[in-house]
Order: structure tokens, then C-alpha cells, then sequence
């Protein structure tokens, strides 16, 4: 079951601290709603786990975070998958791309696909759809508000 959603933050910080901070764990890790562990296994890949709960299945992702398409300091896709046991899978990206609209302004625009299958699938599309818009805008606003206030 599959979904798509867009959003946008403006971020009070350059263009290139932006981007720095897009490919930085730390600050991934700090974002991620859920995220207990996000540890760099090459300059393009990260193992994670994730814990989330969505209605009311509470599930463990172990997975993987891959980042393609880079084309810094504007844009890359950042790819996740996770394996949540009996719950089921969740797999998603996020095209994001960034445009500096001031000295220390850069507006950062996102297209997020989410797509998951097993138990979870079955709670409905509803659930998954708000869920997903939820966890995507607390990931960027939390992200917005650590690269600001550097």
C-alpha cells in the first residue's frame, strides 16, 4: 500500500549547512521519530532501528538508510527499509531539494512515498496515510529546528 505526500520548511540557515546537516547521522538520528540507533556503514549508507506505533501496533524496524542521487548541495533522495517482524515492512524515501532563497535562508522542499505490507497494511489506508504525514512532518520540523538554531 503505497502513498505519496510534499511538504516544505523554511530553514533560517545556508544553503550549504543545510545540506552538511542532510548527511550528517547525528542529526538524522535526532529527526527520525522513533529512531533508537543510526550508525554510518559507508558515506551513502546507515543501518537503523526504528521503533513506531502506528494505531495500535507498536512495532521494531531494523533496517537500512541509503542515500542516491546526489546532487549537493541541492538535492538527493534519502531511502529507508525496515523489517518490523510480524508487524510487517515499511519501506519510504524522500526527495528532497534545497534552494537558498537568502544569505542565510534555504527553503528545503520534500516529496515523501511511503510503502508498507503485512499486519500493518491491514490497519487501513487512512490510519497510514495520517500517520505517515505526521511522522514525515515531525522529522522536517524537528530538522528545521536543530539546523536553525546552529
Amino acid at each position: 500500500m503505497a502513498m505519496n505526500l510534499e511538504g516544505q520548511e523554511t530553514i533560517g540557515a545556508s544553503i550549504d549547512k543545510v545540506w552538511a546537516a542532510l548527511n550528517d547521522p547525528d542529526v538524522l538520528r535526532e529527526c527520525i521519530p522513533g529512531c533508537e540507533s543510526l550508525e554510518k556503514s559507508s558515506d551513502t549508507e546507515m543501518a537503523a532501528t526504528v521503533s513506531l506505533k502506528i494505531g495500535p501496533i507498536k512495532a521494531r524496524f531494523a533496517g537500512a538508510v541509503t542515500l542516491i542521487n546526489l546532487n549537493p548541495p541541492h538535492s538527493y533522495t534519502i531511502q529507508g527499509e525496515g523489517k518490523g517482524g510480524i508487524a510487517g515492512f515499511a519501506k519510504g524515501g524522500a526527495d528532497v531539494v534545497l534552494a537558498e532563497t537568502g544569505p542565510d535562508e534555504t527553503l528545503l522542499s520534500y516529496t515523501v512515498n511511503a510503502d508498507v505490507g503485512g499486519k500493518i497494511a491491514q490497519l487501513g489506508s487512512r490510519l497510514i496515510a495520517s500517520t505517515s504525514k505526521k511522522l514525515a512532518g515531525e522529522f522536517f520540523a524537528k530538522f528545521n529546528e536543530i539546523v536553525s538554531s546552529r
